[in-house]
Protein backbone atom coordinates (compact mmCIF):
# COMPACT_ATOMS: atom_id res chain seq x y z
CA UNK A 1 0.00 0.00 0.00
CA UNK A 2 1.52 3.39 -0.97
CA UNK A 3 2.07 5.91 2.07
CA UNK A 4 -0.32 8.65 1.68
CA UNK A 5 1.40 12.00 2.34
CA UNK A 6 -1.05 15.04 3.78
CA UNK A 7 -0.38 18.41 2.23
CA UNK A 8 2.34 20.86 3.29
CA UNK A 9 0.73 24.06 5.38
CA UNK A 10 0.48 26.64 2.94
CA UNK A 11 -0.09 30.79 3.97
CA UNK A 12 -2.91 32.17 1.79
CA UNK A 13 -5.10 35.25 1.96
CA UNK A 14 -8.68 35.15 1.42
CA UNK A 15 -9.11 37.73 -1.15
CA UNK A 16 -6.66 35.71 -3.15
CA UNK A 17 -8.75 35.81 -6.87
CA UNK A 18 -6.96 31.95 -7.25
CA UNK A 19 -8.52 30.96 -4.41
CA UNK A 20 -10.98 28.14 -4.61
CA UNK A 21 -13.05 26.45 -2.12
CA UNK A 22 -14.37 23.08 -1.55
CA UNK A 23 -18.16 22.53 -1.64
CA UNK A 24 -19.46 21.92 2.08
CA UNK A 25 -20.19 18.62 2.90
CA UNK A 26 -23.99 17.94 3.43
CA UNK A 27 -24.42 17.09 7.02
CA UNK A 28 -26.86 14.70 8.30
CA UNK A 29 -30.09 16.80 9.63
CA UNK A 30 -30.42 16.29 13.77
CA UNK A 31 -33.32 14.81 15.27
CA UNK A 32 -34.85 15.74 17.91
CA UNK A 33 -33.55 12.46 20.11
CA UNK A 34 -29.52 13.91 18.95
CA UNK A 35 -30.45 17.64 20.32
CA UNK A 36 -31.28 16.02 23.94
CA UNK A 37 -29.06 16.56 26.75
CA UNK A 38 -27.07 13.45 27.81
CA UNK A 39 -28.26 12.48 31.28
CA UNK A 40 -26.28 10.51 33.57
CA UNK A 41 -28.37 7.13 34.36
CA UNK A 42 -29.27 7.27 38.13
CA UNK A 43 -27.65 4.83 40.54
CA UNK A 44 -29.86 1.43 41.02
CA UNK A 45 -31.77 1.31 44.15
CA UNK A 46 -31.55 -1.47 46.46
CA UNK A 47 -34.84 -2.80 47.74
CA UNK A 48 -35.69 -5.62 49.16
CA UNK A 49 -34.65 -7.08 53.09
CA UNK A 50 -30.73 -7.99 53.21
CA UNK A 51 -30.18 -10.87 55.36
CA UNK A 52 -27.80 -8.61 57.56
CA UNK A 53 -30.67 -6.60 58.01
CA UNK A 54 -32.93 -9.15 58.99
CA UNK A 55 -31.02 -10.66 61.57
CA UNK A 56 -30.31 -7.84 63.41
CA UNK A 57 -33.64 -6.69 63.02
CA UNK A 58 -34.42 -9.90 64.51
CA UNK A 59 -32.12 -9.71 67.40
CA UNK A 60 -32.79 -6.20 68.51
CA UNK A 61 -36.31 -7.51 68.52
CA UNK A 62 -35.97 -10.59 70.61
CA UNK A 63 -33.61 -8.34 73.00
CA UNK A 64 -36.09 -5.89 73.58
CA UNK A 65 -38.54 -8.13 74.33
CA UNK A 66 -36.58 -10.49 76.83
CA UNK A 67 -35.39 -6.99 78.57
CA UNK A 68 -38.54 -5.59 78.65
CA UNK A 69 -39.94 -8.99 80.36
CA UNK A 70 -37.12 -9.13 82.72
CA UNK A 71 -37.96 -5.33 83.67
CA UNK A 72 -41.48 -6.32 84.21
CA UNK A 73 -41.21 -9.61 86.63
CA UNK A 74 -38.47 -7.64 88.59
CA UNK A 75 -40.92 -4.50 88.93
CA UNK A 76 -44.09 -7.75 89.73
CA UNK A 77 -41.69 -9.65 92.42
CA UNK A 78 -40.96 -6.12 93.97
CA UNK A 79 -44.43 -5.19 94.46
CA UNK A 80 -45.41 -8.63 95.97
CA UNK A 81 -42.50 -8.34 98.64
CA UNK A 82 -43.30 -4.80 99.28
CA UNK A 83 -45.36 -1.66 98.01
CA UNK A 84 -42.70 0.74 98.31
CA UNK A 85 -39.60 -1.36 96.62
CA UNK A 86 -42.53 -2.19 93.58
CA UNK A 87 -42.45 1.79 93.74
CA UNK A 88 -38.73 2.65 93.66
CA UNK A 89 -38.73 -0.53 91.17
CA UNK A 90 -41.30 1.36 88.73
CA UNK A 91 -39.36 4.57 89.13
CA UNK A 92 -36.01 3.09 88.22
CA UNK A 93 -37.50 1.74 85.12
CA UNK A 94 -39.31 4.81 83.99
CA UNK A 95 -35.46 6.39 84.01
CA UNK A 96 -34.08 3.85 82.45
CA UNK A 97 -37.12 3.81 79.79
CA UNK A 98 -36.06 7.76 79.21
CA UNK A 99 -32.47 7.30 78.89
CA UNK A 100 -33.36 4.83 76.66
CA UNK A 101 -35.70 7.16 74.40
CA UNK A 102 -32.52 9.82 75.35
CA UNK A 103 -29.88 7.74 73.65
CA UNK A 104 -31.96 6.73 70.36
CA UNK A 105 -32.88 10.24 69.61
CA UNK A 106 -28.88 11.08 70.39
CA UNK A 107 -27.89 8.43 67.76
CA UNK A 108 -30.68 9.40 65.33
CA UNK A 109 -29.49 12.76 65.44
CA UNK A 110 -25.71 11.66 65.18
CA UNK A 111 -27.11 9.88 61.75
CA UNK A 112 -28.57 12.54 60.34
CA UNK A 113 -26.12 15.40 60.81
CA UNK A 114 -23.55 12.89 59.39
CA UNK A 115 -25.81 12.05 56.65
CA UNK A 116 -26.30 16.32 55.97
CA UNK A 117 -22.73 16.33 55.90
CA UNK A 118 -22.24 13.99 53.39
CA UNK A 119 -25.57 16.16 51.31
CA UNK A 120 -23.66 18.99 51.56
CA UNK A 121 -20.37 17.54 49.84
CA UNK A 122 -22.06 16.09 47.39
CA UNK A 123 -24.22 19.30 46.50
CA UNK A 124 -21.21 21.11 46.14
CA UNK A 125 -19.31 18.85 43.77
CA UNK A 126 -22.66 18.93 41.94
CA UNK A 127 -22.32 23.22 41.70
CA UNK A 128 -18.48 23.06 40.67
CA UNK A 129 -19.37 20.61 37.73
CA UNK A 130 -22.66 22.40 36.80
CA UNK A 131 -21.91 26.31 37.95
CA UNK A 132 -25.40 26.18 39.35
CA UNK A 133 -25.91 29.78 40.91
CA UNK A 134 -29.21 28.80 43.22
CA UNK A 135 -27.37 25.32 44.13
CA UNK A 136 -23.96 27.19 45.33
CA UNK A 137 -26.04 29.91 47.06
CA UNK A 138 -27.85 26.83 49.10
CA UNK A 139 -25.03 25.04 49.95
CA UNK A 140 -22.95 28.69 51.06
CA UNK A 141 -26.23 29.15 53.23
CA UNK A 142 -26.21 25.82 54.54
CA UNK A 143 -22.45 26.27 55.45
CA UNK A 144 -23.03 29.42 56.65
CA UNK A 145 -25.57 28.04 59.90
CA UNK A 146 -23.47 25.62 60.50
CA UNK A 147 -20.83 27.45 60.95
CA UNK A 148 -22.34 29.40 63.33
CA UNK A 149 -21.88 26.83 66.00
CA UNK A 150 -18.16 27.47 65.35
CA UNK A 151 -17.45 31.28 67.53
CA UNK A 152 -14.01 31.08 65.39
CA UNK A 153 -15.96 31.60 62.13
CA UNK A 154 -17.56 34.40 63.49
CA UNK A 155 -15.15 36.69 61.28
CA UNK A 156 -15.20 34.63 58.04
CA UNK A 157 -18.73 33.84 58.38
CA UNK A 158 -19.79 37.72 58.19
CA UNK A 159 -17.12 38.63 55.41
CA UNK A 160 -19.15 35.23 53.35
CA UNK A 161 -22.18 36.92 53.83
CA UNK A 162 -21.60 40.11 52.82
CA UNK A 163 -20.08 38.86 49.69
CA UNK A 164 -22.61 36.16 49.12
CA UNK A 165 -24.88 38.52 46.54
CA UNK A 166 -21.73 39.49 44.55
CA UNK A 167 -20.47 36.36 42.90
CA UNK A 168 -22.39 35.86 39.71
CA UNK A 169 -20.78 32.14 39.16
CA UNK A 170 -22.26 29.11 41.38
CA UNK A 171 -18.84 27.34 41.21
CA UNK A 172 -16.75 30.53 41.98
CA UNK A 173 -18.90 31.21 44.73
CA UNK A 174 -18.29 27.33 46.01
CA UNK A 175 -14.75 28.32 45.99
CA UNK A 176 -15.29 31.33 47.70
CA UNK A 177 -17.15 29.32 50.69
CA UNK A 178 -14.74 26.64 50.83
CA UNK A 179 -11.64 29.27 51.22
CA UNK A 180 -13.22 31.33 53.59
CA UNK A 181 -15.09 28.94 55.74
CA UNK A 182 -12.55 25.69 55.31
CA UNK A 183 -9.08 27.12 55.50
CA UNK A 184 -9.05 27.37 58.72
CA UNK A 185 -10.85 24.45 59.74
CA UNK A 186 -8.25 22.82 57.25
CA UNK A 187 -5.07 24.06 59.31
CA UNK A 188 -6.70 22.82 62.81
CA UNK A 189 -7.49 19.44 61.55
CA UNK A 190 -3.78 19.39 60.05
CA UNK A 191 -2.52 20.03 63.27
CA UNK A 192 -4.51 17.43 64.92
CA UNK A 193 -3.82 14.98 62.39
CA UNK A 194 0.15 15.67 62.57
CA UNK A 195 0.02 15.85 66.66
CA UNK A 196 -2.20 12.27 66.70
CA UNK A 197 0.76 10.29 64.30
CA UNK A 198 3.76 12.05 67.05
CA UNK A 199 1.80 10.79 69.89
CA UNK A 200 1.38 6.94 68.35
CA UNK A 201 4.88 6.93 67.03
CA UNK A 202 6.49 8.15 70.47
CA UNK A 203 4.50 5.44 72.56
CA UNK A 204 4.92 2.62 70.40
CA UNK A 205 8.68 3.22 70.00
CA UNK A 206 8.79 3.19 73.89
CA UNK A 207 6.34 0.44 74.77
CA UNK A 208 7.24 -2.75 76.03
CA UNK A 209 4.03 -4.92 74.80
CA UNK A 210 2.33 -4.97 71.27
CA UNK A 211 -0.98 -4.86 72.40
CA UNK A 212 0.03 -2.16 74.45
CA UNK A 213 0.72 -0.17 70.66
CA UNK A 214 -2.26 -2.02 69.06
CA UNK A 215 -4.69 -0.64 72.22
CA UNK A 216 -3.26 2.92 71.23
CA UNK A 217 -3.41 3.11 67.75
CA UNK A 218 -7.27 2.10 68.11
CA UNK A 219 -7.51 4.43 70.69
CA UNK A 220 -6.10 7.40 68.77
CA UNK A 221 -7.96 6.76 65.68
CA UNK A 222 -10.99 6.65 67.31
CA UNK A 223 -10.29 9.64 69.51
CA UNK A 224 -9.16 11.48 65.82
CA UNK A 225 -12.15 10.59 64.17
CA UNK A 226 -14.35 11.89 66.37
CA UNK A 227 -12.40 14.83 66.88
CA UNK A 228 -12.39 15.40 63.38
CA UNK A 229 -16.00 15.40 62.98
CA UNK A 230 -16.77 17.27 65.70
CA UNK A 231 -14.48 19.93 63.80
CA UNK A 232 -16.27 20.24 60.84
CA UNK A 233 -19.78 20.04 62.23
CA UNK A 234 -20.86 16.28 62.83
CA UNK A 235 -21.78 14.86 66.10
CA UNK A 236 -21.40 11.36 65.60
CA UNK A 237 -22.39 8.88 68.39
CA UNK A 238 -22.15 5.16 68.87
CA UNK A 239 -24.07 3.89 65.79
CA UNK A 240 -22.48 7.30 63.93
CA UNK A 241 -18.77 6.31 64.65
CA UNK A 242 -19.53 3.20 63.58
CA UNK A 243 -20.38 4.85 60.37
CA UNK A 244 -17.44 7.14 60.25
CA UNK A 245 -15.15 4.31 60.26
CA UNK A 246 -16.93 2.05 56.96
CA UNK A 247 -16.57 5.40 55.40
CA UNK A 248 -12.54 5.91 56.58
CA UNK A 249 -11.92 2.20 55.80
CA UNK A 250 -13.39 2.75 52.18
CA UNK A 251 -11.52 5.62 51.71
CA UNK A 252 -8.97 4.02 52.41
CA UNK A 253 -9.01 1.30 50.32
CA UNK A 254 -10.25 3.20 47.10
CA UNK A 255 -7.04 5.74 47.48
CA UNK A 256 -4.57 2.67 47.54
CA UNK A 257 -3.99 2.45 51.40
CA UNK A 258 -0.71 4.04 52.49
CA UNK A 259 -0.07 6.25 48.76
CA UNK A 260 2.55 4.70 47.72
CA UNK A 261 3.02 7.40 45.03
CA UNK A 262 3.07 9.74 48.03
CA UNK A 263 6.54 12.25 48.21
CA UNK A 264 7.31 11.08 51.93
CA UNK A 265 6.80 7.09 51.02
CA UNK A 266 8.95 8.01 48.52
CA UNK A 267 11.52 9.30 50.24
CA UNK A 268 11.35 6.87 53.56
CA UNK A 269 12.77 4.50 50.64
CA UNK A 270 14.86 6.07 48.38
CA UNK A 271 16.84 6.96 50.79
CA UNK A 272 16.29 4.08 53.39
CA UNK A 273 15.56 5.68 56.44
CA UNK A 274 13.94 2.90 58.09
CA UNK A 275 16.77 0.42 57.86
CA UNK A 276 19.01 2.55 59.32
CA UNK A 277 16.71 2.74 62.60
CA UNK A 278 16.26 0.94 65.71
CA UNK A 279 13.37 -1.91 65.02
CA UNK A 280 11.33 -0.33 67.48
CA UNK A 281 11.97 3.63 66.10
CA UNK A 282 11.25 2.08 62.47
CA UNK A 283 8.11 0.46 64.19
CA UNK A 284 6.97 4.18 65.80
CA UNK A 285 7.65 6.18 62.75
CA UNK A 286 5.54 3.48 60.54
CA UNK A 287 2.58 3.20 63.32
CA UNK A 288 2.75 7.36 62.98
CA UNK A 289 2.40 7.15 59.30
CA UNK A 290 -0.37 4.97 59.57
CA UNK A 291 -2.67 6.95 61.93
CA UNK A 292 -1.49 10.08 59.94
CA UNK A 293 -3.18 8.54 56.55
CA UNK A 294 -6.28 7.20 58.73
CA UNK A 295 -6.46 11.23 59.77
CA UNK A 296 -6.01 12.00 56.19
CA UNK A 297 -9.11 9.80 54.90
CA UNK A 298 -11.17 11.09 57.81
CA UNK A 299 -10.61 14.60 56.78
CA UNK A 300 -12.01 13.71 53.34
CA UNK A 301 -14.87 11.91 54.71
CA UNK A 302 -15.92 14.41 57.48
CA UNK A 303 -15.17 18.04 55.47
CA UNK A 304 -18.41 19.41 54.25
CA UNK A 305 -16.80 20.41 50.70
CA UNK A 306 -14.82 18.93 48.36
CA UNK A 307 -10.99 20.06 47.72
CA UNK A 308 -12.07 22.48 45.34
CA UNK A 309 -10.27 25.98 45.95
CA UNK A 310 -7.94 24.73 48.59
CA UNK A 311 -5.42 21.74 48.55
CA UNK A 312 -5.99 18.61 49.96
CA UNK A 313 -3.53 17.76 52.71
CA UNK A 314 -0.72 14.86 52.11
CA UNK A 315 1.13 12.75 53.69
CA UNK A 316 4.05 14.64 53.95
CA UNK A 317 2.11 18.28 55.42
CA UNK A 318 1.61 16.27 58.84
CA UNK A 319 3.57 13.47 59.30
CA UNK A 320 7.14 15.28 57.75
CA UNK A 321 8.24 15.22 61.36
CA UNK A 322 8.61 12.10 61.83
CA UNK A 323 11.07 11.96 59.41
CA UNK A 324 13.11 14.49 60.78
CA UNK A 325 12.99 13.07 64.12
CA UNK A 326 13.41 9.62 62.99
CA UNK A 327 16.46 11.16 60.91
CA UNK A 328 17.76 12.88 64.13
CA UNK A 329 17.49 10.34 66.12
CA UNK A 330 19.51 8.02 63.82
CA UNK A 331 22.21 11.02 62.80
CA UNK A 332 25.25 10.12 65.32
CA UNK A 333 25.55 12.92 68.04
CA UNK A 334 29.33 14.96 68.57
CA UNK A 335 31.14 13.15 70.95
CA UNK A 336 29.66 9.87 70.12
CA UNK A 337 31.46 6.98 69.74
CA UNK A 338 30.51 4.12 67.38
CA UNK A 339 29.96 0.71 68.27
CA UNK A 340 33.16 -1.26 67.34
CA UNK A 341 35.17 2.26 67.06
CA UNK A 342 39.13 2.12 68.25
CA UNK A 343 39.12 5.05 71.35
CA UNK A 344 41.89 6.61 69.42
CA UNK A 345 40.31 7.60 66.54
Amino acid sequence: MAEQRGRRPEVFRLEDAGLTLAPAEALPEATPEDLAPIVPAPPRSRFGVTLGGLFWTALGGLVSLGTGLAVTRLVEDLFARAEWLGAVGLAFAGLFAVAVLALIAREALGLARLSSLDTLRARAADALITDDRPEAEGVARALIALAKENPRLARARGDLTTHLGAIIDGADLVRLTERTLMAPLDAQARAMVSDAAKRVSVVTAVSPRAAVDLFFVLYTAVTLTRRLAELYGGRPGFLGMIRLGRHVLSHLAVTGGMAAGDGLVQQILGHGIAARLSARLGEGVVNGLLTARLGLAAIAVTRPMPFAALPAPRLSDVAAGLIRKAEAEDAPQPGRRRAGGADGE
